[in-house]
């Protein structure tokens, strides 16, 4: 009884992280978890806030 209901959890876990895949390519999202939403200002997702070497 205790394995499924981790199951359960884990399932429920995996389904909510493939619909916020899902909605966010469907919203045409280039790089999903991005922390500057892919809005900094060179170009790249996650460029501004990594240093550049």
């Amino acid at each position: 009884m205790e394995n499924l209901i981790i199951l359960a959890i884990i399932a429920v876990i995996v389904g909510f992280a493939a619909r916020h895949i899902y909605k966010a390519k469907k919203k045409g999202v280039k790089c999903i978890g991005c922390p500057d939403g892919c809005s900094c200002s060179c170009g790249k997702c996650g460029g501004c806030s990594q240093k550049q070497t």
